[in-house]
């Protein structure tokens, strides 16, 4: 007979507590809002932790999915009433310095992010309708800051559950893939499309404005304000000049390359530091999946941890998966055997399969990296150009010009059976441009398809492109993103890109589709990629070269 496993049951109604003031270790008090069942006794709690304003997290309209007229991005600490009613209490709680929170929030990303947690966590194990067992909730930057919080080891934070995390990796994850600048934050900080809530801004301070001379920080934003890139969006030359606006944003501006700036910002750099059970999930979408599985490959190795890959973003507010995600808050915080814990450690939907599979590891453990060279005539093939020497090309106009993307394309013949991907595709191929910079985006479809996004997508900048092969991972390869290094026009270099993770069944006759280009528009939606990047202000003849001196190819991670 097999085994039944249980879940918390909903039974409870709730009561709501708003803005019960909470002191932090510095005096600073931030207010929470506590959602508990309405009944005797004591309850594990579930906290969430954001900068979007705890008073705009609880909506009574309908979920919507992305795309849609009222979608708004920002509202994902989870339905309270959910777990409310099935025995736990929830708080949601503001940044410092965002919402109805006191202080100054200096910075994204910041380390008072993880130590306003810890007490947090703290004072709801404390009080009398806590049984002293804690655990974290919420997606996206709510995912951050549970990994900010669990990093500072609390002593009363029992498990946690990071989806949808947003940059783990702060630079190469967020804000700047590949060397190119992503600008998600002018949206997200003020309030535009996907995000239009934005931040819930109170007392938000640049961190350069606070900790760069004013004399130095003058000749930096003179400096940025006439680089042809940036000036070419007057948003953002705009934003140099009048930094208040989002102050989040002009700090990124002002350090394009990696380094320490971006190291402090990064909670992989600590992510050795969790101890507690840990749940990672997130969709093959957008800028989601690196940071989810660069998360989960680095814990650390005593740590419980498991995985759950689903194929798109979900609805807003955030109901989406609360069943599964009781079942692992019942098992560590109530010790209910909900059967989790017996599952595949990694578990991910595959698309076109249409299917859930399980696994023991990502990148999977049958999984092996399969080559299709580009060849003459659009031509994606097994075997490398052996004769034709004269490249493929396309000229990029800036904006400012003309909205036409020049692009390049390798199509495979229609496959003879299917082929599972699932993985991270890799792409090497040998270039040169008659500039001495360019931004290069590589995209993977199925061809003929009628889908807006890609399966998968990838950007490199070509003067950040010198590979550091010793920092690879099995999951990624690893670049040098803290010098430029300026190719000399018409010279042929070889790039390296590495594209998001994905996982889909090509079926048989389907054919792959590999695009390469230096821009994206972000008024037309057949080229939209979510949230655009800062690309170059000068015209580029671009060539692809895939002569028997050059193997230019796309590595799919096939499923065996």
């Amino acid at each position: 007979m097999s085994k039944k496993f249980a879940a918390s049951e909903k039974k409870y109604e709730m009561i709501v507590e708003k803005d019960v003031m909470v002191e932090m270790r510095d005096g600073v008090k931030i207010p929470v809002d506590i959602y508990r069942p309405d009944a005797p006794g004591k309850f594990p709690a579930l906290f969430a932790f954001s900068p979007y304003g705890k008073n705009s997290q609880v909506f009574e309209t309908p979920p919507q999915p992305f795309g849609k007229s009222i979608f708004e991005a920002s509202v994902e600490s989870g339905d309270p009433r959910f777990y409310a009613s099935r025995g736990y209490v929830f708080a949601i709680a503001d940044f410092r310095g965002l919402g109805h929170s006191e202080g100054e929030y200096v910075g994204s990303f910041n380390k008072k992010e993880g130590e306003d947690g810890y007490d947090i966590v703290e004072y709801l194990a404390k009080q009398p309708w806590c049984d002293g067992g804690v655990g974290l909730a919420g997606i996206c930057y709510f995912a951050n800051a549970q990994l900010r919080i669990a990093t500072e080891q609390p002593p009363s934070l029992k498990c946690i559950a990071p989806w949808e995390i947003y940059g783990a990796d702060a630079y190469t994850q967020a804000i700047y893939p590949g060397g190119v600048l992503d600008i998600f934050w002018y949206g997200l900080y003020t309030g535009t499309y996907p995000a239009r809530c934005g931040y819930a801004i109170n007392n938000v301070k640049s961190w350069m404005r606070e900790n760069i001379s004013p004399e130095k920080l003058k000749k930096m934003v003179d400096e940025f304000s006439a680089d042809p890139d940036l000036r070419q969006y007057p948003y953002l030359y705009h934003l140099l000049q009048y930094p208040e606006k989002n102050p989040i944003l002009f700090d990124y501006m002002l350090n394009p390359l990696d380094g320490p700036f971006w190291r402090e910002r990064s909670v992989i750099e600590q992510i050795d530091k969790i101890n507690v059970p840990t749940y990672v999930g997130g969709p093959f979408f957008s800028f989601f999946m690196d940071p989810q599985i660069s998360v989960y490959n680095r814990l650390n190795k005593d740590v419980p941890k498991k995985a759950y890959f689903y194929s798109d973003m979900g609805v807003r507010p955030w109901y989406t998966d609360h069943d599964e995600l009781l079942r692992w808050y019942d098992y560590w915080l109530k010790g209910i055997d909900t059967g989790i814990m017996e599952e595949d450690d990694v578990r991910y939907y595959t698309t076109a399969l249409n299917k859930w599979q399980g696994a023991k590891q990502w990148p999977l453990e049958h999984m092996e990296y399969e080559d299709f060279y580009f060849n003459s005539l659009g031509n994606l093939y097994p075997t490398p150009e052996l004769y034709n020497d004269c490249p493929d090309s396309f000229v990029q106009e800036p904006l400012f010009v003309s909205e036409e993307r020049g692009i390049v394309k390798y199509v495979s013949p229609p496959l003879a059976e299917d082929m599972q991907v699932s993985g991270a595709p890799r792409v090497k191929f040998y270039a040169s441009i008659d500039q001495d910079d360019t931004t290069w985006r590589v995209e993977i479809r199925e061809a003929d398809s009628d889908a807006v996004y890609p399966l998968a997508s990838g950007w490199l900048r070509a003067s950040l492109r010198k590979r550091v092969p010793e920092k690879d991972t099995p999951w990624q390869i690893a670049h040098d993103f803290t010098e430029y290094d300026y190719v000399n026009p018409g010279e042929v270099y070889e790039y390296e890109v590495q594209l998001r993770p994905f996982s889909h069944l090509f079926k048989t006759g389907k054919q792959i589709k590999i695009e390469i280009s230096s821009i994206d528009v972000p008024t037309d939606w057949a080229t939209y990629d979510v949230y655009w990047h800062v690309c170059k202000a000068r015209t580029t003849l671009h060539k692809i070269y895939r002569d028997d001196a050059h193997h230019s190819k796309l590595s799919l991670p096939v499923v065996k």
